[in-house]
């Protein structure tokens, strides 16, 4: 087994009892980095950022478990650095595998374009935003479980979702479980929008998406000539001559942008009023838990475009209270007894997306042994993977992972041998 750093190791031999905490440690010296790349079956290439524990002199208690963490709606890998969750986790000596889901981060648009030139091949066939959550399901979530497998040379691996990935994690674990050592979600709705009238108000405003296609029909037309504009009209009104009407459709989010302009409204005065409002008004992040450069940092680096078909899908299963693959018709729901491996399911007790009542559901379908189900005292829904309270959530994912290897008749911490 390779040697700790010099450093650390001999502070470590001086004192047999001492054991350092986190902070102690050089970040640098916890770990090695390493980019895979794998291929979807509809033709993606995704990239997955692997944390690769370096061995301690002190006791890692999850040594070696390969955890898979899958990010959330218009996210990408800044959701588990921004703040200390890699650090933490690393520090138990779990091996992480960072999924940047299609479209995002280092999985994104043009590395797609790049790989089809040098290949001389088309891109992917909805490589223009036109990808939906059943993608993510269906094509990226088998690619990345299959890739750790390999890599790790573990049977099965440890799923850990926040928010849309955990969602994600509660259908992969009820149709593949075979394959998943444990399951943790953070932040992760299994009745979406229940208790939140919010989410219950903008699912129904299926209005206000023809209003911005015709709005976006409108200033284009605007630019041609009137015989132009004439034929144009025709077309979005269905005629036969004009362009197609999904032509004139917008087809993403641009979160990224808007986070960005976001960051840099948030003046150090403004943080320190939403700090001030937090115990009466929390949205999606309490200031309170987390730290200002960090929650910058996120703002500004953590986001990508999020198709228009992954969020009308997102109101369709908050309209049929439902998480269903249309595309197979697999419920999620209805397999919630089938999910018997160990799980967490861990979210803020002020998280208005997923708290109490939107998280019950999978506490009381899934049949483990061992079920995890509470709340993070004080957080909302950001802060989960990067705020204050990170490192009890990262204390219960080390509990799971040593109560899998104890009690599995194949522990996950052991590789496959070849017959």
């Amino acid at each position: 087994m390779p040697q700790a750093p010099e450093s650390t190791q001999s502070d470590l031999q001086s004192d047999p009892l001492a054991h350092p905490s986190v902070e102690q440690i050089p970040f640098a010296e916890l770990h090695t980095k390493e980019r895979i790349e794998l291929s979807t079956a509809d033709g993606w290439i995704l990239v997955i950022t692997r944390y690769k524990p370096i061995p301690q002199a002190f006791s890692q208690p999850i040594f070696g478990a390969p955890i898979l963490l899958v990010h959330g709606f218009a996210q990408n890998r800044r959701a588990w650095t921004s703040g200390e969750f890699v650090r933490n986790m690393l520090f138990f000596g779990a091996d992480l595998y960072v999924l940047e889901l299609r479209g995002h981060g280092k999985s994104s648009r043009s590395l797609q374009q790049r790989r089809s030139r040098e290949a001389g091949t088309p891109p992917p066939h909805d490589l223009d935003y036109d990808w939906d959550i059943d993608s993510y399901f269906l094509y990226d979530l088998p690619a990345a479980v299959a890739k750790v497998r390999e890599v790790s040379g573990h049977d099965k691996i440890f799923y850990c979702g926040h928010s849309m990935g955990g969602m994600l994690g509660y259908g992969y674990a009820g149709m593949h479980g075979h394959e998943l050592a444990g399951l943790i979600t953070i932040g992760a709705a299994s009745d979406l929008g229940k208790g939140s009238l919010f989410l219950q108000l903008a699912s129904r405003s299926s209005l206000f998406f023809p209003a911005v296609d015709l709005a976006l029909a409108v200033a284009s037309t605007l630019r041609l000539s009137f015989w132009q504009a004439y034929a144009v009209a025709r077309g979005v009104l269905g005629q036969e001559s004009g362009p197609r009407p999904d032509a004139w459709q917008w087809r993403f989010i641009p979160m990224d942008l808007i986070l960005r302009r976001l960051e840099r409204l948030l003046t150090d005065e403004r943080y320190a009023h939403l700090t001030r409002v937090a115990p009466y008004l929390t949205v999606l992040v309490n200031p309170e838990r987390t730290k200002e450069a960090d929650l910058r940092w996120l703002l500004k680096e953590g986001s990508d475009r999020e198709p228009r078909k992954v969020l009308e899908q997102f109101g369709r299963w908050v309209r049929e209270n439902a998480l269903i693959c249309y595309r197979t018709g697999y419920d999620f729901k209805r397999s919630f007894d089938q999910i018997t491996l160990p799980t967490a399911v861990i979210f803020g007790d002020r998280d208005w997306l997923a708290g109490i009542d939107a998280t019950r559901s999978i506490y009381y379908g899934a049949r483990s042994d061992y079920l995890l189900w509470r709340p993070v005292k004080g957080n909302s829904h950001i802060e989960l993977t990067m705020g204050r309270d990170l490192r009890q959530i990262c204390y219960d994912i080390k509990n799971l992972i040593e109560y899998a290897r104890a009690h599995s008749q194949q522990a996950p911490s052991l590789p496959r041998r070849d017959p």
